[in-house]
């Protein structure tokens, strides 16, 4: 077995490092999984036998970032015997052999379509005592059929579909995606109920653009009718799905969020950008007057949807004019918040080669102005949450001040970041629970809720299948266990995370 050491007879260690979106932390469940299957254990102190970057191709200096951490772990590697380093994902499948050139302690390079074959490279590079590179072009078999570690027993991602068919000037992700696969509902669906039977109450759909899911196999309004199958599911409390493409977002979709009771009133559109010059110059197939009447559809089915966004500052070629008209459409949008990014060149896409790219400098300013704007909106918004009462289901992630506040954190039903404290008195919930509290104060980018312990009406906690099922793990893993009902302590129990991946917010 690959994860048996021959010379001791002990299992090998691993441990995953994640870099991107939520795609790659998925895909690294997907390795963890496979790993563990094959006779490796999680890296818990000392240096693992093993560390896999699941890399991403997407941001800027993702390349620079990889090749440091690679440099920091050389020597690490060479000081352990036996000690190996493999490295996949989008910069994998984009750099090849480029990574063995620039990192010749590297073991294994494998690539997005062939994730099942890295217990097998690991042990070929053991053999023969040389990098071990396989990269393939098209899919080997449809990720969701491996073997998976989930990171939350409370909730959990599910990919519908893999690949991408758009062609946006400014993305690498088809190029090492490949075309659009779609995986048949039922799959999903059995997928989504083996999560809920083990205890999970939430779920997010995945794919590259998920509304356009559907297209392999001849059915416009597949995800629609996905999204209403989920809502049938018993026991499933929180859907929501990351990211639609404006282009293809229909009415029946924005029906079966607003019919649906357990489909979350959140919906992450992308803009990119508010001038239709640029989003022609992007190939972003709609303009922004179609995108901002599909909010305003949205608005209407569901009046307190919380709506996010990506933009994109800096486009080759774009001018004042036209940076004005993204700031006019996020003042009318109203986002409750935004992942911004200055535009960067990623070679081997076509914006990279365009003429007039645009100067830093100006670049850095706009992007100041954007998130001032957007920061703005984003504490108008959460400024009315104040004195409302939501439901947040607690999180094993606590914030970075947390052992001072005393705090727990958790997302709201439109996904709002919330930390809160326990009353004197209250229950302390697991994670997977849900909490009932008022919001009692708020920030650009998350809420506060300290209730008091003379108002019982502000704070109640419902115990979950979700937090059952945490109290399982915590005890087959000999972790911290139960909260019995009714004690109050500090802190909360937390698990150890494999990704880079944080959440915002810091109460």
């Amino acid at each position: 077995m690959p994860g048996i050491d021959e010379r001791t007879g002990k299992h090998r260690t691993y441990e995953v490092r994640t870099f991107g979106c939520q795609m790659n932390v998925h895909d690294s469940e997907r390795i963890s999984g496979l790993l563990e299957s094959s006779g490796y254990v999680p890296h818990v102190e000392g240096t693992p036998d093993l560390v896999v970057f699941n890399t991403c191709a997407v941001r800027e200096n993702a390349d620079n970032k990889l090749y440091g951490n690679l440099g920091q772990l050389a020597p690490t590697k060479r000081a352990h015997e036996g000690m190996q380093i493999a490295v996949g994902g989008c910069l994998a499948q984009k750099d090849q052999n480029t990574i063995v050139e620039k990192a010749p302690w590297v073991d294994v390079v494998f690539g997005t379509h062939n994730i099942g074959s890295l217990p097998t490279l690991l042990e070929r590079s053991r053999h023969n005592d040389e990098a071990a590179t396989e990269l393939l072009e098209s899919l080997e078999v449809f990720p969701s059929t491996l073997p998976t570690k989930r990171d939350s027993v409370y909730s959990g991602w599910v990919s519908i579909s893999v690949g991408c068919n758009n062609t946006c000037t400014f993305c690498i992700v088809p190029s090492l995606r490949g075309k659009e696969k779609d995986r048949r509902p039922g799959e999903v669906l059995a997928e989504v109920q083996a999560l809920v039977d083990d205890g999970a109450i939430e779920v997010t759909l995945l794919g590259q653009n998920v509304n356009s899911y559907g297209v392999e196999f001849g059915d416009r309004q597949a995800f629609s009718k996905l999204l209403r199958a989920c809502g049938e599911i018993e026991g499933l409390e929180r859907v929501r799905f990351t990211s639609p493409h404006p282009a293809a977002f229909t009415d029946d979709v924005i029906d079966a969020m607003a019919e649906s009771p357990n489909v979350m009133p959140v919906l992450h559109m992308p803009l990119q950008s508010g001038s239709d010059r640029v989003l022609k110059a992007m190939r972003r197939s709609y303009r922004s007057k179609k995108f901002l009447g599909i909010l305003e559809k949205v608005r209407e089915r569901i009046p307190h949807a919380a709506i996010t966004t990506d933009i994109i500052v800096g486009f080759p070629g774009e001018t004042e004019e036209d940076f004005q008209a993204t700031l006019d459409v996020v003042e009318k949008s109203r986002f409750t918040s935004a992942f911004t990014f200055q535009y960067s060149i990623r070679p081997g896409t076509p914006a990279g080669e365009m003429e007039n790219q645009v100067p830093k400098a100006v670049v850095q300013e706009r992007y100041e102005r954007l998130t001032a704007l957007q920061d703005r909106i984003s504490a108008e918004s959460n400024a009315a949450q104040v004195g409302q009462r939501v439901e947040v289901m607690v999180s094993a992630e606590s914030g970075r001040k947390s052992a001072a506040t005393h705090r727990l954190s958790g997302r709201s039903r439109d996904q709002r970041l919330v930390h809160f404290s326990v009353p004197a008195g209250g229950e302390t919930p697991r994670p997977g629970d849900l909490v009932s509290l008022k919001i009692t104060e708020a920030a650009p980018f998350h809420l506060l809720s300290d209730p008091s312990s003379a108002r019982p009406e502000e704070y109640s906690v419902r115990r979950s299948r979700a937090g059952d099922a945490w109290d399982r793990s915590q005890a087959d893993s000999c972790g911290v266990g139960a909260t019995k009902p009714g004690t109050t302590n500090l802190g909360m129990p937390s698990i150890p995370r494999r990704d880079a991946v944080s959440l915002p917010g810091g109460a």
